[in-house]
């Protein structure tokens, strides 16, 4: 099963001929040459004309009207420099020290990049750090079992449902062993 957007995006590209008897790019140039010009209508008429799931169907129309998803995510690297670009580029160093308190937990941590935060997963995604326009980093963490109550905050609508808690960090100094039980912590569960 794919762990990361990357991972599930080559998962879908690659069973595209196999399951549609087309490949992406034989789908977007059909999109091109026969399909309406705007995302939604094509994503509409590959799900009614052609039996395209919506997952897959935005994948086409993506590529169709030359805005690749596949492209998007082949550089995760450059997708992270996004993400700390602009206002948020001072939250990079807070990014960066939290992934290394993160990797520190134990060998098989894999941060998985996502288009608006990192994703931090064992087994499972345990932890998440999401740049915000609010000057801050939230992270994200899986903690099913604990109150909410200090820094310990509900997670609220952070973007990902499986988080129960967020802890806010404006500067490297709230970075400290409290962040770091509760990283701890929600690792252990996931194991």
């Amino acid at each position: 099963m794919p762990k990361s957007p990357k991972e599930m995006i080559a998962a879908v590209v690659d069973n595209l001929p196999a399951k549609t008897g087309r490949n992406l790019e034989q789908w977007a140039e059909l999109v091109r040459k026969e399909g309406p010009h705007e995302k939604k209508d094509i994503v509409a008429w590959l799900k009614t004309r052609h039996d395209i799931g919506t997952v897959t169907a935005n994948f086409i129309a993506a590529e169709a009207i030359g805005q690749s998803v596949v492209g998007l995510y082949a550089d995760e690297g450059a997708l992270l420099d996004r993400m700390y670009a602009a206002e948020r580029k001072a939250l990079r160093p807070l990014y960066d020290r939290l992934s290394a308190a993160a990797a520190q937990l134990g060998e098989d941590v894999e941060m998985t990049v996502c288009k608006t935060y990192v994703g931090i997963r064992r087994k499972r995604q345990f932890a998440m750090i999401k740049p915000t326009d609010k000057g801050m980093v939230h992270v994200g963490l899986v903690l099913p079992i604990v109150n909410a109550a200090g820094r310990l905050l509900k997670a609220g609508s952070i973007g990902n449902d499986r988080m129960t808690h967020r802890i806010e960090i404006t500067t490297a100094k709230q970075i400290d062993g409290e962040v770091k039980r509760w990283l701890k912590a929600a690792y252990e569960l996931a194991g």
